[in-house]
């Protein structure tokens, strides 16, 4: 059975509503951080602890200015996440897109936000896995 067979005249209404002339129903977005939720993600960026900061890095709720501080952060894998993070700013991937580890170059290669230029330069990159990464990411883009 259908969970379409559960909604109320007025549900299935607004559903017919949305589309096809209205918005598709995946235009549907999360209401905006709050101070709350950002204040816990710069708690978490301060932690001695480097799996908190990790998923810190992690956070889209991220403000830019924690991001860049986790991106030098000493421990590889706080970078790397900051790499993989899909709301990293440009400005920060093209500061680890010159990181000693080949990792954090590589999930700047993987990151969707990557600019084109930044991924045609990582085509060069020493590192062999570096290169693959950027291969992939070219297939897909």
């Amino acid at each position: 059975m259908s969970c379409m067979g559960f909604l109320t005249p007025q549900q299935r209404a607004s559903l017919a509503a949305s589309t096809p002339d209205g918005p598709p129903l995946s235009a549907f977005v999360s209401p905006p951080a709050s101070e709350g939720k950002v204040r816990r993600v710069r708690a978490l960026a301060a932690s001695p602890a480097p799996v908190i900061r990790e998923s810190a890095a992690l956070s889209y709720h991220a403000p830019e200015e924690v991001l860049v501080a986790l991106a030098v952060d000493p421990e590889a894998g706080v970078r790397r996440c900051v790499a993989r993070n899909g709301s990293t700013p440009a400005g920060v991937l093209r500061m680890l897109a010159g990181d000693a580890d080949p990792l954090v170059r590589g999930w700047v290669a993987a990151n969707p936000s990557v600019p084109g230029e930044l991924l045609d330069a990582l085509g060069d990159d020493a590192d062999p896995l570096v290169r693959a990464v950027v291969a992939w990411a070219r297939g897909w883009r």
